[in-house]
């Protein structure tokens, strides 16, 4: 009975939580769409300029609707006007007698362009349209053909003047305002004046658009007193970019439509809404904006209504219950299975969730808000699959942050233990292979390794290829005057790089070893590192590895060095409880005991891969053993040299985890005895490189993508504000994470977070490269990260960040030429703009951890000296 309660408990939490976020969300989406109050329409529409394509037709493609499709567009049209205004005489010429029918009157088009035999047909089948139907009450002779400069007055006329001759109808020209003042003799040929005014196009705010358009019409009157003007295009679209201050969306496209509507002056004149029904093919020939005039949709839905409120979004409403929809599940087993978790902590959880998949219903639901080129959908099928990717890293992220701050009991923390009496001290091997290092420095380890409270070990020192004496020598000379448990060995050559040198150390090894360890050549130990360590392979026998974690010295006085060790920090304060909490541990190459049957059993250390710690620990757990991770310094080791050296060790990292995701995959996602735990950390713990890796790619294809709008602006587009916006909330939210973190689990001033953070995302391009050569190439080079302070000249200075720099200047260029090519004042473009800077980030941190690198170290204060 009390565990049904206790489950009925946190089913009731649970489903508070789950119920309470879909509401929020909910509510927020109602709040966003809220209804903005616009004038009602006081008169019916006379006439809708039309055309009859369908969502993916175009005749452009000679792809044309069919007869009943231009029924059913016709009647959709009787029921608001009896008047249509068509463009082509060849093209969907059905609508002519379709309208007839229904009693609507035709204002016929016949189309003009540079091809002079097409345009020869189009006055031909005019003229006989003309002639064959009555309710055809007159005709217009080019569509904006002037404006276009597809020809000049001289060769419009004597067509303008045939066709008046043949009908004996009334016959006019379309164009612009200025057009028909620019050309006067036009109105010479004409019976009617018929004029386009589109304020969007020239810039208006929508508020004094419609009095402008106004100005415009009395200015063609008051020019031509004695000739009729008809109104052949008015309106405004639903979408598009910013035009100075005109602002393409669905709100002002209802304000200028009824403000037009309930106009004194609208009675009384001859005019045709622009457009019946939007058209999206006409995104090939006018850009982004052509697209979206009409007053319905190209599914023919209406975007408005002509009376009442209007709202932001017509499908609001299934788009936030479909959100709420596929987030409640995940939501509810959040609640269900963090019990361990504060109720808050899983409320939080429950809201990202929440979170991301909101911004995945908006980006599926792309395709139905906008009308999308071939094209369009490629850059948005990848624009979704990066959205994909950034979400899988924040929720892995969010997780990790959620069980830090708000998880209540941790089952597996482990602190050292007593230490054994020396008559039961297992034997302990410590293995410690170097290369190339200062021998002053491999001493001073040496000797901490030598004065350990510890009575049972030995120490097997393997310097491999160093090929100058004077390195190894002395470490050889000192190692000898330690007796006979401190014993050194010089390879030269040796394969294998670190791995085969610590096999080869492996066969060495004194057979009385239960326990192997192994130290970095830069490590200096605390006595009590064996001591209060190994007791926790005598207390369980499955356990197979204990780590304790990295830690520095040396670091507090030089700028560069203390990122280093902040950064470091964070993993191994954080992210290490985190993964051991379910034995998922990520082992490491120094500090590490490892018991020595599996080590023997398994065949030792990997020589394939250039991060043989990390693989073997994988391998390890393969086998059911348990591993822990012991939170208390022992040891501590020197920072990277500088700048160049972290970038190669995270290279080197980088491509090594690829080398064991690859290798290790099929047990990952197939049987093996790994855990869903175990997997899921395997599998998600490098979810941050990736998110670098991704970085990579999308800053080139930004770069890629921006050149391309600048060359054709018309074929490619701004990408959707949409999503667009959402990455960038992510990103910034992702960067959140660490810093808050941070501040709330270990004793770190916001200086140093700040540094630690720029660090973080300073080495991002070279974790990137890592990646990308670790699963494209199969061998990599173990190259040792020097850890002595090398100073370098000022000519150095941007060798190692080349790369980095190069991508700055390109990113900065694009943004630039987007803000003064394209103009800022477009969300779409303001959104781009904020990507391409944005992207910047890593490579303004690659440029600032170098210039640490090369800061002065500050002379730490002398001590006072003790009073006499």
């Amino acid at each position: 009975m009390k565990h049904l309660f206790q489950f009925l408990l946190r089913l009731g939490s649970a489903l508070l939580i789950a119920g309470f976020v879909a509401f929020v969300q909910y509510a927020l989406w109602d709040l966003a769409n809220s209804n903005q109050p616009i004038a009602d329409a006081e008169q019916e529409v006379k006439g809708f300029a039309y055309s009859g394509y369908q969502r993916h037709q175009s005749p452009l493609t000679a792809d044309y609707p069919s007869l009943d499709e231009l029924t059913g567009d016709v009647d959709l049209l009787a029921q608001y006007t009896n008047r249509l205004r068509t463009y082509s005489s060849l093209d969907n010429a059905a609508v002519v007698p379709l309208a007839g029918f229904r009693g609507i009157k035709v204002t016929h088009g016949i189309w003009l362009d540079r091809d002079e035999e097409k345009n020869a047909r189009e006055v031909a089948a005019g003229i006989q349209i003309a002639r064959q139907y009555k309710h055809v009450e007159r005709l217009i002779v080019g569509n904006e053909s002037l404006l276009r400069q597809d020809m000049k007055p001289d060769t419009l006329i004597p067509l303008l003047e045939q066709v008046r001759k043949a009908t004996r109808k009334p016959v006019s020209t379309a164009e612009p305002w200025h057009v028909w003042l620019k050309y006067p003799e036009l109105a010479k040929h004409v019976d009617f004046i018929t004029v386009h005014l589109l304020p969007y196009h020239e810039g208006l705010p929508v508020e004094k658009a419609l009095d402008y358009a106004m100005q415009r019409y009395d200015e063609l009157a008051k020019a031509f007193p004695r000739k009729k003007i008809v109104i052949g295009e008015i309106g405004w679209p639903s979408r598009g970019p910013i035009i100075e201050a005109a602002v393409a969306s669905r709100a002002n496209e209802a304000l200028f439509i009824r403000s037009f509507l309930a106009s004194e002056r609208t009675l009384k004149f001859d005019y045709y809404i622009m457009e019946a029904i939007d058209q999206p093919w006409k995104m090939e020939l006018e850009g982004w904006a052509g697209a979206y005039w009409g007053v319905f949709n190209a599914d023919r839905e209406p975007k408005f209504s002509l009376e009442g409120a209007v709202p932001r979004d017509i499908r609001w409403q299934s788009k936030a219950y479909n959100a709420s929809l596929y987030a409640f599940a995940p939501m509810l087993l959040i609640g269900l299975l963090l019990g361990s978790w504060s109720f808050m902590g899983r409320l939080w959880l429950a809201i990202l969730v929440q979170a991301c998949v909101t911004t995945l219903v908006l980006g599926i639901n792309v395709p139905a808000d906008y009308y999308l080129s071939q094209r369009d959908l490629v850059g948005l099928s990848l624009l979704i699959a990066a959205t994909l990717i950034t979400i899988s890293v924040l929720l892995a992220h969010g997780y990790e942050f959620g069980e830090v701050l708000f998880k209540n009991v941790w089952k597996r923390r482990f602190t050292p233990l007593p230490p054994l009496p020396p008559e039961q001290e297992p034997f302990v091997s410590i293995h410690l292979a170097c290369y190339n290092e200062p021998p002053e420095m491999v001493i001073e380890t040496i000797d901490s390794l030598a004065a350990m409270n510890y009575h049972h070990f030995e120490v097997l020192v393997v310097d491999n290829n160093t090929a100058d004496e004077a390195l190894w020598k002395p470490v050889e000379a000192h190692m000898a005057t330690l007796g006979p448990n401190f014993r050194f060995f010089h390879l030269r050559p040796w394969p294998g790089f670190k791995a085969g040198a610590l096999n080869f150390a492996l066969k060495q090894t004194d057979p009385r070893a239960e326990v192997v360890g192994v130290v970095d050549a830069d490590y200096v130990v605390s006595p009590d590192w064996l001591a209060t360590l190994v007791p926790h392979f005598v207390e369980a026998p499955d356990v197979a590895v204990v780590q304790a974690p990295q830690a520095h010295r040396n670091w507090e006085h030089q700028p560069f060095r203390r990122m280093c060790n902040w950064e470091f920090e964070g993993f191994f304060r954080i992210g290490m409880h985190h993964r051991n909490e379910r034995n998922a541990l990520i082992q490491h190459g120094t500090m590490t005991l490892v018991r020595r049957k599996p080590l023997d059993d398994l065949g030792g250390w990997s020589e394939w891969c250039i991060c043989e710690d990390s693989e073997l620990g994988l391998r390890l757990l393969r086998q059911g053993f348990d591993t822990r991770y012991v939170d208390h310094v022992l040891g501590k080791g020197l920072t990277p040299a500088d700048f160049s050296a972290i970038k190669s060790q995270r290279f080197r990292w980088a491509f090594g985890a690829m080398q064991i995701l690859k290798a290790h995959l099929p047990a990952l996602l197939g049987p093996s005895q790994l855990n869903i735990a175990q997997r899921y950390h395997f599998l998600t713990g490098w979810f941050s490189w990736f998110g670098d890796a991704l970085q990579l790619v999308f800053t080139f294809a930004s770069l890629i993508w921006t050149l391309l709008i600048l060359m054709a602006p018309k074929s490619f587009g701004l990408p959707v504000v949409l999503l667009v916006v959402p990455m960038l909330g992510f990103m910034a939210f992702k960067a959140a994470l660490g810093p808050i973190l941070y501040r709330r689990t270990m004793d770190c001033p916001w200086v140093d977070i700040a540094g630690a953070s720029l660090l973080s995302a300073g080495i991002s391009h070279a974790i990137a490269r890592g990646i990308f050569a670790g699963i494209f190439k199969k061998k990599g080079e173990f190259v040792v990260t020097p850890k002595g302070w090398k100073a370098k000249g000022g000519l150095a200075f941007f060798t190692p960040i080349r790369e980095e720099m190069g991508l700055l200047v390109a990113l900065l260029l694009g943004a630039w030429i987007v803000a003064f090519g394209l103009g800022a004042q477009d969300p779409a473009a303001k959104a781009w703009i904020a990507v391409l800077l944005l992207e910047t980030i890593p490579y303004w941190a690659a440029l600032g951890c170098q210039i640490a690198a090369y800061w002065p170290e500050k002379q730490p204060e002398p001590k006072a000296s003790p009073q006499a």
